[in-house]
């Protein structure tokens, strides 16, 4: 049997998916990629994301094909009662429904997880929030700015340089995140259903885990405070943490431990650092990182990136050169890997997509099992005909 043809690892699980733009949806993309029958809901207008630019057709742009591939698409207005009454009729042998909706919404159109559980007692409910529901933001509306901003994330360039401005990451981190956190959650659930019987509610609060991953490491000396105030992991925030410049571009040169630090150091001829303290000692490095990034960067300028690569790989020294996104299709592990495919999207054309990630030895995940449906695709196929 073909890797294509072996049953992928969430064969069987039918999924309804009422998430738009890229948190829930990302989420359910990556179920899809594992088997699982994601059947969109959508109301009339479409998911928000089928509106942004760029896009060869209408309501099919590009960061909606990026984030709803192995899907089904149909259209209900659960303003309505015979839209509500359908979606009842999609969840009654569903295992999972995530949505976006705030719970509050889904509470007035008797969607919420205990009236659906009444209904379907296996029923999975997720709750893809801006906010945990027990706090007092529970309400408020998020978006990928508004959480990097109270999570700290957009501060952190203010906490490397107090002179500098809050910044967001230039990538909907908050968002994407959420969706990688949704996904587990959702495998986690299927898990414990499967080994118990139970279904259960999970709530996937955006801003408590883009926190929660920040303060992995910038939890920091607040760790062991009575009333915590010293967060920032110091390496992570000194300015002199960048890619450094070569004779002819940039490149990122990473000793980490003491035996690769003084490696680097006799590598490049500087033998009176190799049993400096800050090569010997961790602690005393960290201290005093920005100075030793100082020290390679200087040391950067003389010679090209490539004689770099080169140099570094023979004394197996982390050393990556710094890559724009343009570039990245012509990487040549990327390539070896077949990471970017180019598939026929029925309505689309010829598109450009990437494999999922992680690899399955029994069951593969498939990036290109269904296309990202247009809007209401497949409503006849799943609600009949005549919506019944």
């Amino acid at each position: 049997m073909t890797a294509e043809n072996k049953p992928a690892i969430l064969h069987g699980v039918k999924i309804v998916d009422l998430t738009s733009v890229v948190f829930g949806p990302l989420a359910t993309q990556m179920l899809g990629d594992l088997g699982a029958d994601v059947i969109k809901v959508e109301g009339p207008e479409g998911d928000l994301l089928r509106q942004v630019q760029p896009s060869r057709n209408k309501l099919m742009g590009a960061a909606f094909l990026g984030a709803n591939r192995n899907k089904r698409s149909v259209v209900l207005d659960l303003k309505t009662q015979t839209g509500r009454d359908q979606m009842r009729k999609l969840l009654i042998d569903a295992d999972v429904m995530i949505s976006s909706i705030r719970p509050a919404a889904l509470a007035r159109l008797s969607l919420d997880p205990e009236t659906l559980r009444q209904e379907n007692p296996n029923l999975i409910t997720v709750s893809a929030t801006g906010f945990g529901q027990d706090g007092p933001y529970a309400a408020k509306p998020a978006f990928d700015d508004s959480v990097q901003s109270v999570s700290g994330l957009a501060s952190l360039a203010t906490l490397r340089d107090p002179e500098a401005p809050p910044a967001y990451a230039p990538t909907i981190l908050a968002d994407k995140l959420g969706g990688v956190t949704a996904a587990y959650a959702v495998m986690g659930a299927l898990f414990h259903r499967e080994r118990t019987g139970q279904a259960q509610h999970v709530e996937v609060p955006m801003f408590e885990t883009l926190a929660a991953f920040l303060l992995a490491e910038h939890m920091d000396g607040a760790t062991f405070e009575e009333s915590p105030q010293d967060f920032g992991y110091a390496r992570m925030l000194v300015p002199h943490r960048r890619p450094v410049q070569t004779a002819d571009g940039y490149i990122t040169i990473l000793p980490y431990t003491n035996v690769q630090w003084a490696r680097f150091f006799k590598t490049v001829g500087r033998d009176d650092m190799i049993d400096h303290v800050w090569v010997t000692d961790m602690d005393a490095r960290s201290r005093n990182i920005g100075a030793v990034y100082d020290m390679v960067a200087q040391i950067a300028l003389t010679r090209t990136t490539d004689d770099w690569l080169d140099l570094m790989e023979q004394a197996d020294i982390p050393a990556m050169p710094v890559r724009n996104l343009s570039d990245l299709p012509n990487d040549p592990h990327l390539a070896a890997t077949g990471f970017f495919q180019r598939i026929d999207h029925p309505t689309e054309g010829a598109i450009w997509t990437t494999r999922p990630p992680v690899r399955f030895s029994a069951t593969p995940a498939r990036h290109d099992h269904r296309p990202a449906p247009r809007l209401g695709e497949h409503s006849d196929e799943i609600l009949g005909p005549d919506g019944e």
